[in-house]
């Protein structure tokens, strides 16, 4: 015959819970997808770059394996068929120089030219030389400056436009004329049709 406190002691063994047994979730590694298209190049002439992405399909969960590069960059190079303009190096004047001067002498072997409206451009420098420094209408022409251009009839080709007035998102590149060693690039904002540019502006010949 037990004693009553064996008796209570394996009770209390009995009704005792088991050992705290804690279960840790498995760990989940990331899981992605494939890799979507190339996107188009940045510069539709020259260097650029262009990238593409993926998607997370699983993310990563209790500390599995995380997530690799979701985006991939490389360098590309634009050759569209517009480059070939982007070649052309734009002449540029003071807009105190006037083309549109008449004839004094009214010669009637000179014949008149057709007369169209000019159009502006507007253009952000990108870099000047040093030279440009030496004239006081070039000494405007500093880099980030927004300059306007005034594309005149005298000065426009065959296409009706003046040569090197330059591409949207992309350099090209100027000269003017009456300042030797000044130089340049810019990269062309905006136009506008049938406009006059304000003083301090250029003018292309």
């Amino acid at each position: 015959m037990l004693s009553y406190e064996v008796e209570m002691f394996l009770s209390s063994l009995l009704l005792k819970p088991p050992a705290d047994l804690t279960v840790f979730p498995a760990a989940i590694d990331c899981v992605v997808g494939s890799w979507g298209p190339w996107s188009p190049c940045t510069s539709s002439c020259g260097v650029g770059s262009t990238e593409r992405s993926r998607q997370v399909s699983v993310p990563p969960r209790n500390g599995g394996r995380p997530c690799p590069d979701l985006k991939q960059r490389r360098g590309c190079f634009g050759n569209d068929a517009v480059c070939s303009s982007g070649k052309e190096v734009a002449k540029i004047l003071p807009d105190s120089f006037k083309r549109n001067f008449k004839d004094p002498w009214r010669r009637p072997h000179m014949l008149m030219k057709e007369k169209k409206e000019s159009y502006c451009v507007y253009l952000r420098v990108k870099q000047a030389s040093p030279a440009c420094k030496l004239r006081l209408w070039s000494a405007h022409l500093v880099r980030e400056q927004l300059i306007c251009a005034e594309c005149q009839s005298d000065a426009m080709s065959k296409s009706d436009r003046c040569g090197g007035d330059g591409m949207q998102s992309s350099r090209t590149f100027w000269s003017a004329a009456s300042v030797p060693g000044c130089h340049g690039s810019w990269v062309r904002e905006a136009s506008s049709e049938v406009c006059q540019c304000p003083p301090r502006s250029v003018l292309f010949v």
